[in-house]
């Protein structure tokens, strides 16, 4: 007896590609970043609110773990930002430009819960954004993090701010974040 074989991309033999929706290619972006959000949070352990209004910050993170010292719950807060004009494997980091308004909310410093900037890099087309197959779902192309907190604006309107590479927002790095703030530190 033979397994059936899944179809190429969700399709039926002889279909063409599918009619995407018209809903902006923003909010598209914004969706498929809270749906990354969501994964990390999830895999991590943690539990996620979103505030409302908003304020300036997409979302509230939160984190109970025995290790935490400062209270037995710990929380981050987090704005997610998503862009297709960096390409993916930007290098050591790249720039992401923000409202200056914007990076003072983000920079502002000392505070009682820490804030980070997310930023996630996408193909430009939808159609290179994800692809499932029985063994994964995988999300085009991936999302860095950084703590601003003492960031200084330097633009009159707009500061370009330099994203490490290096910090890849995954579940453990979701979880390292936790655990140093669960300890007094920063993220």
């Amino acid at each position: 007896m033979s397994l059936a074989q899944p179809e190429q991309g969700g399709l039926l033999p002889g279909h063409t590609a599918p009619q995407r929706g018209s809903l902006a290619t923003t909010a598209c972006m914004e969706t498929l970043q809270v749906g990354y959000l969501h994964a990390v949070a999830a895999a991590s352990g943690c539990s996620l609110s979103q505030p409302f209004p908003d304020n300036g910050i997409d979302w509230h993170v939160s984190h109970s773990a025995p290790g935490h010292t400062v209270d037995d719950e710990v929380t981050i807060k987090v704005q997610l930002k998503c862009t297709y004009q960096v390409p993916p494997r930007p290098g050591p980091a790249f720039s992401f430009t923000l409202d200056n308004a914007h990076l003072e909310k983000l920079a502002r410093t000392p505070v009682s819960v820490h804030k980070i900037l997310v930023v996630m890099l996408v193909p430009r087309s939808q159609e290179d954004w994800l692809r499932a197959g029985h063994d994964g779902l995988d999300l085009r192309h991936c999302c860095y993090w950084i703590n601003l907190a003492g960031h200084r604006t330097t633009g009159r309107h707009r500061t370009t701010v330099r994203i490490p590479t290096s910090r890849v927002f995954d579940d453990r790095a979701l979880c390292d974040i936790m655990t140093r703030v669960g300890t007094g530190g920063i993220p």
